[in-house]
């Protein structure tokens, strides 16, 4: 079953790809449903992942591939990232540093949409070694990736936090004690400044994973306990917990629902049955949040 799974991807790659001349790998042409709001990018598309190997952006590129997207994961160090998701026909990894402005071409070239999920620690710790604070990871790299993005993509589907609005309220003044909160904010700004279809989604604390996998198969097992309904809320009200499943589900089906295009929304998880993969249950999800 599973080697059955992996032809028809890897046919949905090539003819999503299109002729290939010489045998040169290309990004596959766009395929976009234009509506009246928004272009939606549907599976066949090419969609950027920053963050590819991070919790939340594993689980990213597993459902983006699962459902047919060609995925390009931008990654530091290859070797690492071919640990961590393995192989498959629709998954290429780019090598390139948000921080490092001038090594975003590549990556960014031919894309139909990005998914940026990456993010730091809102304390110090390890994390944070080797230029990997707050102000680098959390504003200047998704700044930097914004502004390298071709005004052409459908969607630009942005991973924050709850609290980036109340970073003067309890417990956020806490978290926000090295600015983490407001960093995420005024990456956020700069994203809507500038004129990309974008969707900001803010999970409360995350749970679920991370993960650490050598099969991108696997980290479509995981479930979320007896905690897989979803809230959303078009202002950043929430409290609790997110589940990082939930989570990368609501990137994905983001990039296909205009009712999530140029919105902020707050997520959490709570006890009961969720969305799942239901694209109409979560278009309703998203409808009844927007303002």
């Amino acid at each position: 079953m599973m080697q059955q799974q992996q032809q028809r991807l890897s046919a949905a790659g090539r003819a999503a790809a299109g002729p290939r001349p010489g045998g040169a790998c290309r990004p596959a042409a766009p395929r976009r449903r234009a509506t009246a709001a928004a272009a939606l990018v549907e599976p066949g598309a090419t969609v950027l992942v920053a963050g590819a190997t991070g919790g939340v952006g594993q689980l990213v590129t597993a459902k983006l591939v699962e459902r047919g997207y060609r995925v390009r994961a931008m990654v530091r160090d290859r070797a690492k990232a071919a640990r961590t998701l393995g192989e498959h026909p629709l998954l290429e990894l780019v090598v390139a540093d948000a921080r490092d402005a001038a090594s975003l071409a590549p990556a960014v070239a031919g894309v139909d949409a990005v998914v940026c999920a990456t993010g730091t620690t809102a304390f110090p710790s390890a994390r944070w070694e080797g230029n990997n604070g707050p102000r680098p990871t959390d504003l200047v790299g998704p700044t930097n990736l914004i502004d390298a993005t071709p005004r052409s993509v459908g969607r630009f589907v942005f991973v924050t936090s709850a609290g980036v609005e109340r970073e003067k309220e309890m417990p956020w003044r806490i978290l926000n004690l090295f600015g983490v909160l407001t960093l995420k904010r005024q990456a956020e700004a700069h994203l809507q400044a500038s004129g990309l279809p974008y969707t900001i989604l803010r999970p409360s604390r995350l749970t679920d994973g991370p993960y650490t996998s050598y099969d991108l198969n696997t980290l479509l097992k995981g479930v979320a306990g007896n905690r897989q309904a979803v809230t959303l809320s078009g202002r950043d009200d929430l409290l609790g917990e997110a589940s990082r499943i939930a989570t990368a589900e609501a990137a994905v089906q983001a990039l296909t629902l205009p009712e999530a295009e140029n919105r902020a929304f707050a997520l959490a998880s709570t006890a009961g049955q969720g969305p799942g993969g239901d694209a109409s249950a979560w278009r309703e999800l998203f409808a009844r949040a927007a303002p």
